[in-house]
């Protein structure tokens, strides 16, 4: 288990750098300039997120986290995309390998945000609170089936 977390940290931190890398070598006009300071802070961001959820004060607090990886992640592909697209580098296509990582990360994260809901759900509710009852639990529910399913296909 301690290999897995480890192996996660270690993808998220090669994907900050790679990220790094891809900014810096972007072209210096007002778009590139723009586009490299978002995509630097949505493609570094979910190491530092990770490592906040790893100390997650409670269930909903480690879900939380979890999220703001996932919508980082999701931000960064985005503006990769964008880069690759307009270009905006010298050689796009060898944007091909840091975009099949932000797909593998932004998968992980949309499951383990799953996951970790369902856990919430079938364990007793918000962080230590009781679990709610009635329509308010259905919901919880409906709601981690939606986020992340668009990721799996």
């Amino acid at each position: 288990m301690d290999q897995t977390k480890f192996d996660l940290e270690e993808r998220l931190l090669e994907f900050a750098v790679r990220v790094i890398h891809v900014t810096e070598s972007m072209k210096r006009s007002p778009a590139g300039i723009y586009i490299a300071d978002q995509l630097l802070r949505s493609g570094t961001s979910p190491y530092g997120h990770h490592g906040e959820a790893e100390g997650a004060e409670s269930r909903d607090d480690f879900i939380h986290k979890l999220k703001v990886c996932y919508k980082e992640l999701r931000e960064a592909r985005r503006w990769l995309r964008l880069v690759q697209r307009t270009p905006l580098v010298a050689k796009p296509e060898l944007l091909d390998e840091i975009l099949t990582e932000a797909d593998e990360l932004v998968r992980i994260f949309a499951a383990s945000i799953r996951t970790a809901e369902a856990n919430r759900v079938n364990r007793g509710g918000r962080g230590n609170a009781q679990r709610p009852s009635g329509s308010a639990s259905t919901a919880v529910a409906r709601k981690s089936q939606q986020l992340p399913q668009e990721e799996t296909q």
